[in-house]
């Protein structure tokens, strides 16, 4: 893969993105698709955001896709594909299931965001209902993936692999159902999601190039680029908020990109950032619970779950928030890039 196509395409989707807020904000102001604010799922000075427009990840979908597409054609016209050695169409195919399966997750969000918008309040799809919806969109994306070859079993951990054969299937959809709510819990802070996101993204680029899995690089790349002109938005004080239509799109973003490489340690290693996120209000909820029963009264861990408003309570202001959580991001990522390299 010529190293400036990669580039092209991340500077096209920060372009479409970026520019894109310019014509999108005003249209959401203007539907009035703001965000309902429940002060119970954060900090009260939360309120102060009611009515910033939702929806806002249509920028760096609309960002990732027109990228990943130009970038395809410029591959094909200007690279020197071999279609024998790294899979050609096939694998082109493969990107393709991707993304068509990220914007199956945004459609999902997108229902849920005007649902919300629609009733004036902080809930839209019930929990039954976007867990099928959800399981539905898994199994397609992981039927689509066998029939276009990808059929390893094989649970690679860098120290130890293993074949589960058949059960690997069930537990990629629970793999992805956890990653993508992971994901979407990570959308509470100004910038936080989308920062963690370029970093991740960019990281997967590093990881598919080592593996020469090189149209899947065009997909992460446009969608680092996507979400670092989706930032120019989405920084304290966030001018529109991504919403699940975002976070759905790009936690299975992170599922799909680190399914396909079959390097699940690598994979826990680069999404650690969501995973922590969803474990902590999985500790808080089974503690509270728990010590509900025992003493009649519930306790908790944290201040405040998702763990980052844990640290907003503590005391951290949000871009130090968006910057601590980044930069653990990165280190614990590049410790995962380092198992592939070595």
């Amino acid at each position: 893969m010529p190293f400036w196509i990669n580039i092209a395409v991340g500077l096209l989707a920060f372009v479409v993105a970026a520019l894109g807020g310019k014509a999108l904000i005003p249209w959401l102001h203007k539907l009035k698709f703001g965000q309902p604010i429940k002060v119970d799922f954060g900090p009260k000075w939360h309120a102060g955001k009611q009515g910033t427009p939702t929806m806002g990840g249509i920028l760096f979908i609309v960002g990732s896709v027109v990228g990943t597409a130009v970038g395809y054609a410029l591959y094909r016209f200007f690279g020197t594909m071999d279609v024998a050695s790294i899979g050609g169409d096939r694998e082109a195919l493969r990107v393709l299931s991707c993304v068509l399966f990220c914007i199956l997750f945004g459609v999902i969000g997108f229902i849920d965001d005007f649902a919300k918008v629609a009733k004036k309040q902080n809930e839209g799809l019930t929990p039954i209902q976007k867990i099928i919806l959800q399981v539905v969109a898994a199994v397609l994306w992981l039927v689509a993936m066998y029939f276009l070859g990808d059929r390893n079993t094989v649970i690679d951990l860098a120290f130890v692999q293993f074949d589960i054969k058949w059960f690997y299937y069930p537990l990629m959809v629970l793999v992805i159902l956890y990653l993508t709510n992971a994901v979407n819990l990570t959308d509470g802070v100004d910038g936080l999601c989308g920062t963690v996101t370029l970093v991740a993204m960019l990281i997967f680029t590093l990881i598919c190039s080592k593996l020469q899995m090189n149209t899947y690089t065009l997909f992460t790349m446009a969608l680092a680029g996507g979400c670092l002109g989706f930032l120019v938005w989405n920084l304290h004080p966030a001018k529109c908020f991504m919403g699940d239509t975002g976070s759905m799109f790009l936690g299975a973003a992170v599922a799909a990109v680190g399914l396909a490489t079959h390097q699940h340690l690598v994979l826990v290693l680069v999404a650690l950032v969501y995973i922590l996120e969803a474990l902590s209000v999985m500790i808080q909820v089974t503690y509270f619970k728990y010590t509900k029963k025992k003493y009649g009264e519930g306790r908790r861990i944290f201040k405040m779950t998702p763990i980052h408003h844990h640290f907003e309570m503590s005391g951290f202001s949000e871009y130090k928030i968006v910057i601590t959580f980044s930069l653990f991001g990165l280190i614990i990522g590049l410790c995962g890039l380092l198992l592939v390299i070595f």
